[in-house]
């Protein structure tokens, strides 16, 4: 049995994308079941969920994805735990293909796949599609780098996920606190490239302002416990603010853009962001509020 696990906040129409993506699974050889766990919509989706065989639905009123993903793992009876995100639509044969590369191996017990830039029309990305297309969900780097997958795209024994325990709250960097734990036990991620979802780019630059101020919050709470952590912080985000032409040869030889205007947007987008980054950097260093930043996740 395979069990499927999707942490759902404000969001009853994309969550209905990624079931019918689920529903449309092929080549599954076992069966799977699906959980929902809402983390305190105003309006939970039992509508939405209702519309699906085989689907529960949840609550976790501790806010953050990962204590609404620990629910799920406790109500799950599947062997191989799967995380997608509501807002992500699943390949056709995501769930084959991580089935199939458990099969193959025993010594394989946590997957991550492919994550692409879902788009609203292919033909005229937008900046944010563009610049998310090369520089956001860098699994096969993260993998590779750092020893963790995204939790959006995340395939487990469920065995394993036992022997590692539950993910974090949302204090910290969830995804990456638990596959840095993960691989200090011995449990090695594997990239696999098959395994694909789609995640659609934010509509707004807040929204992935927002983004980058949790992920900043938590990389500062770590950078304070060093020695002269303040002179390297404020030496690291100018780095930062000066890093952008250094991407060139990356967006130019992308195989996930086509055209030179597409390569354009990218680049402008990684010109803003880095600079929002890199003044955000300064903030915190001489006083910011990191907690708060750290504590948002999609609440508004």
């Amino acid at each position: 049995m395979i069990s499927v696990i999707i942490p759902h906040l404000e969001q009853p129409e994309a969550l209905f994308r990624c079931l019918s993506s689920l529903r449309a699974q092929e080549g599954v050889g076992q069966p799977f079941e699906i959980t929902v766990v809402d983390n305190g919509s105003k309006v939970p989706p039992e509508e939405v969920c209702r519309a699906f065989p085989n689907v529960a639905l949840l609550s976790q009123p501790i806010p953050g994805p990962g204590p609404a993903r620990n629910l799920g793992v406790a109500h799950s009876t599947g062997d191989i735990l799967v995380f997608i995100d509501a807002d992500c639509v699943a390949h056709r044969n995501w769930l084959a293909q991580i089935e199939r590369r458990f099969r193959e191996s025993e010594d394989v017990c946590i997957l991550g796949g492919d994550v692409r830039i879902l788009y609203e029309n292919p033909d005229r990305l937008t900046l944010l599609e563009a610049y998310e297309s090369v520089f956001a969900y860098r699994m096969k780097e993260y993998i590779a780098k750092q020893g963790f997958t995204g939790t959006g795209n995340l395939a487990v024994r469920a065995s394993t996920f036992a022997a590692i325990g539950p993910f974090g709250g949302i204090n910290i960097a969830e995804d990456r606190d638990w596959g840095q734990r993960a691989l200090r036990q011995g449990y090695r991620t594997y990239y696999c490239p098959e395994m694909i979802i789609y995640h659609p780019a934010r509509k707004s630059f807040a929204e992935l302002a927002q983004k980058w101020e949790r992920h900043t919050a938590h990389d500062f709470a770590q950078f304070q416990s060093k020695p002269g952590w303040r002179l390297r912080w404020v030496g690291r985000s100018a780095a930062v603010a000066l890093s952008p032409p250094a991407e060139l040869l990356r967006i130019g030889f992308s195989d996930r853009l086509k055209g030179f205007h597409a390569r354009l947007l990218a680049f402008l987008g990684v010109v803003m962001i880095r600079l929002y980054r890199s003044g955000l950097m300064v903030s915190l260093a001489f006083g910011g509020d990191a907690s708060h930043r750290s504590a948002r996740w999609n609440r508004t």
